[in-house]
């Protein structure tokens, strides 16, 4: 068989694993070593293996991650993202669908700290759900909130996607969390103005809270200053040059831990909580990332993504057409690959094409990150929805799901006004040229 022939059987065995639920790492590992074996032979398969397992998990690059998960996930326990969801409270709660839209203001400002999809969606549901049912909120659009702002935590700086995204690409990390900052604020915009439409259309979705007056409210913003000061800092620091993103991370996380502790909210019990959540989602990732590498390896010698790049960028279509055809690619498969594991799998094989069509590669990575967004929240994967169902396991799926349909839409006209004004993602990357 040719190598084309073998790559294409590797891709469909990988799909069936997944299908199988083996975990993503170790299937696109396994499919990658055995296709490798296929290719060449056992020992070069066998000394690729042990190259790739241990160049990843020694790669000074990706220490960047656990680093800012642990920034996260000490701000957690610190109690940060309650205070977060008090203020936006304070300022919007009084409105109709104010509760649900101070959940997406809570998101915004946590995913600035946290990285994390699924970390952000599980955090506001334990604090922003209970609230809600307490003010007679519908579930449907109190869990369609909680998961969907989740998802900010995807495209707001730092995120974990962006820091696999540019190890993988090459591309300067601190570009691409300056990308992400813009297109973020205008997805959480765009998802209050879905939960103030749907609001108008039925009043019951969402009744109006009790009014905060304004010494409430500036009251509340004490409760924003350990975000914003974390937020300063290690993205004021990037964006001068003062820090690498590894250093940001490492600053970060010191920073998190000395304002826990000056606020006395972190105990050694939830110091060690942290330390257990960061080093269990760490090597989660470091995993996909491992099986990742051994199974692009795999494609390398296959060359599928550079016959795929050649062939498309022959295609005698306008590029535009060409970039919606891989869209829609990515948009189907979040529908059923995890987020981080698509882009892996991907990149790989669309990133030459990019290049071939002359496409900005930080614009792409915010385009595709912003598609795969949509595939936390879409059936029948959709983690961030079985992440809120864990929280709140009383309510039927099918509710959550519906619930998301609003914010989908949001989702889809974000990426519109991204492709068509790609400036919105590369104003404050170009300031740091």
């Amino acid at each position: 068989m040719s190598p084309c022939t073998i790559g294409l059987i590797g891709l469909a065995a990988l799909i069936l694993l997944l299908f199988a639920r083996i975990p993503v790492g170790f299937a696109m590992a396994i499919v990658g070593f055995t296709g490798f074996v296929q290719l060449v032979n056992l020992d070069a398969a066998l000394a690729l293996l042990a190259r790739d397992v241990f160049s990843t998990f020694s790669a000074y690059g990706l220490t960047v991650i656990p680093l800012f998960i642990f920034m996260g996930q000490v701000s957690f326990h610190a109690g940060i993202s309650r205070r977060l969801y008090d203020t936006a409270y304070a300022f919007i709660g009084h409105r109709p669908g104010g509760l649900a839209m101070a959940t997406i203001g809570a998101c915004t400002a946590f995913g600035a700290i946290c990285g994390s999809s699924p970390a952000t969606a599980a955090t506001m549901a334990t604090v922003a759900l209970p609230e809600m049912k307490r003010y007679n909120y519908s579930m449907e659009l109190a869990t369609g909130a909680v998961a969907s702002g989740g998802s900010l935590g995807m495209l707001i700086p730092p995120s974990v996607v962006f820091i696999v995204y540019g190890i993988m690409t090459e591309q300067s990390i601190g570009k691409l969390f300056m990308a992400g900052i813009i297109p973020g604020l205008l997805i959480a915009g765009l998802f209050c103005l879905a939960i103030s439409f749907s609001c108008r259309r039925n009043p019951a979705l969402g009744p109006p809270g009790p009014k905060t007056d304004w010494h409430g409210r500036l009251q509340s913003l004490k409760g924003t200053g350990e975000t914003l000061l974390l937020f300063i800092l290690v993205m004021g620091g990037l964006f001068a040059g003062i820090f690498t993103p590894t250093e940001a991370g490492a600053v970060g996380a010191l920073c998190s831990i000395g304002i826990a502790l000056m606020g006395r909210k972190l105990t050694f019990e939830k110091l060690k909580l942290s330390l257990f959540e960061t080093t269990r989602t760490a090597c989660m990732v470091m995993i996909i990332v491992t099986g990742a590498v051994i199974f692009g390896h795999f494609l390398a010698v296959t060359r599928i993504p550079f016959d795929l790049a050649s062939w498309v960028a022959s295609l005698p279509l306008p590029r535009f057409v060409i970039m919606m055809v891989i869209i829609a690619v990515y948009l189907i498969g979040g529908c059923f690959i995890d987020a981080l594991a698509l882009i892996l799998l991907t990149v790989p094989i669309f990133y030459p094409v990019i290049l071939a069509l002359n496409y900005d590669p930080i614009w792409f990575g915010v385009i595709i990150v912003l598609v795969t967004q949509m595939g936390v929240i879409s059936p029948p994967v959709g983690i961030n929805v079985y992440v809120v169902k864990g929280v709140a396991p009383e309510i039927p799926l099918g509710t959550i799901f519906k619930g998301v349909i609003p914010f989908l839409v949001a989702l889809v006209i974000g990426t519109l006004i991204l492709i068509a004004i790609p400036q919105l993602s590369l104003f404050l990357p170009n300031l740091m040229n």
